[in-house]
């Protein structure tokens, strides 16, 4: 029983990124899903907050979204030096952002971070997706993606899931059951 306790203790006392395992962990990110405070990174990252806010860290920095305010449970997007050009759009259709409806939250050498609500029964404009993505979702609702041959696909979402999608898709996308929010990570 001490032993357990004793267990339990230490790993409860360890930074609980290096103590967890990474939700995504492919040759471009590593995603943790963060309950706390978040430190300073190993490499370059963005830090998404479940309300919706969004910052780079260089590698080595302390986030400013803790700066005077309680932290809850963040999405930590470690970049790792592995970059990959855009594809070609020969599709003819648009990119996937900007898009109507799409704030960019910021832009540097590495990402490009959009924040994007999708309307009820609305469907995007069909478009194509030249860059890897991490979306991290900040409600619960169901998305339905339509390739240009009809496919249709259901997904549903729920706040604080997270999904790496690969560049070199075309699709649209509607909102058909709750509502849905999302901080879109653009990887150059």
């Amino acid at each position: 029983m001490v032993r357990t306790l004793l267990l339990f203790a230490m790993l409860f006392q360890g930074d609980a990124q290096t103590s967890l395992k990474p939700v995504i962990d492919n040759d471009r990110v590593a995603v943790w899903d963060v309950p706390g405070p978040t430190d300073a990174q190993p490499l370059d990252a963005v830090v998404v907050s479940l309300s919706g806010s969004a910052e780079f860290l260089p590698k080595g920095t302390t986030p400013k979204l803790a700066e005077g305010k309680p932290v809850g449970r963040s999405i930590v997007i470690n970049l790792k030096d592995h970059p990959v050009a855009p594809i070609a759009n020969t599709t003819g259709y648009p990119l996937a952002f900007p898009r109507p409806g799409s704030k960019k939250v910021l832009e540097n050498s590495r990402v490009i971070v959009w924040d994007y609500t999708w309307t009820p029964d609305v469907g995007t404009p069909m478009h194509f997706h030249d860059k890897d993505v991490v979306v991290v979702f900040l409600d619960d609702g169901d998305l339905t993606s339509t390739t240009p041959d009809g496919k249709v696909v259901v997904n549903s979402f729920i706040s604080g899931m997270v999904r790496f999608n690969a560049r070199d898709r075309t699709h649209t996308e509607t909102l058909v059951r709750g509502k849905q929010r999302a901080i879109i990570t653009e990887l150059k």
